[in-house]
């Protein structure tokens, strides 16, 4: 195979496809922890940046019209001058730095989700701003795109149908961010754009399934699942495991 634990990889995907479906976030907070330990950071960064695109092709036509377009096009544009600095802080640190940043920032947003902490207040221009920004520069450092809007629209009294679909659209958008950023900085080798679009077959299926899955009315299971899976991908990603 292309890659060491190309086959962990595929696993981890599949199953994140499927929460990333029937909730609209977590593929990273799943993918990024494990692909850590086979993968440079910036490589993680290019496949789960290539891979976004197969959830976007599977869930973006249906939360297009459910989203709220211009509170995400205000989050995008912050996201613009964020990216690039993310990558650079991702290029100075050491290998083992980023993947407990990534751990540090996973267990955050999980921690913040499942003590039911709650904004309880909407989001102004400014707060977006600053959501978006801080977005890029996660994404750009680690690969973690949703931890930062995650935090913002499901730790709101949103309804769920708006949360997904907001998250949807703007994780979509932070890709393309972000693929053009790599593009230009000579990251998408010819490789992991293999191993990318080869990890998009079961993430794009899976995807599909948890969409189909999806239903307002359990939206306390699919949460409890998805965290469920999220402690467990981080875990199991800990530097500590690795030799």
């Amino acid at each position: 195979m292309l890659i060491d634990g190309f086959w962990w990889m595929a696993a981890t995907i599949a199953v994140a496809g499927i929460v990333r479906g029937f909730t609209g976030f977590g593929t990273a907070l799943i993918f990024v922890p494990v692909a850590g330990r086979f993968l440079a950071p910036a490589e993680v960064i290019a496949v789960i940046t290539l891979t976004g695109f197969a959830s976007t092709a599977a869930l973006l036509p249906r939360a297009w019209g459910k989203a709220d377009r211009r509170d995400v096009a205000v989050l995008l544009a912050a996201t613009v001058p964020a990216v690039p600095l993310g990558l650079w802080a991702q290029a100075q640190m050491p290998v083992e730095a980023v993947r407990w940043t990534v751990a540090a920032a996973a267990a955050v947003t999980l921690a913040a989700l499942v003590s039911g902490w709650r904004y309880g207040g909407r989001l102004g221009r400014g707060g977006l701003i600053g959501v978006g920004g801080g977005a890029g520069l996660l994404g750009g450092m680690t690969g973690l795109t949703g931890p930062v809007v995650i935090l913002a629209y499901l730790a709101s009294r949103a309804a769920a149908v708006s949360v997904r679909a907001n998250t949807i659209l703007f994780l979509a958008g932070l890709d393309l961010v972000i693929l053009v950023n790599i593009a230009l900085a000579g990251l998408a080798e010819a490789r992991l754009v293999i191993v990318a679009a080869l990890l998009s077959v079961p993430y794009f299926a899976a995807a599909l399934v948890g969409q189909a899955l999806f239903d307002p009315a359990r939206e306390r299971l699919y949460r409890g699942a998805a965290y469920a899976v999220i402690a467990g991908a981080v875990i199991t990603g800990l530097p500590l495991w690795d030799g």
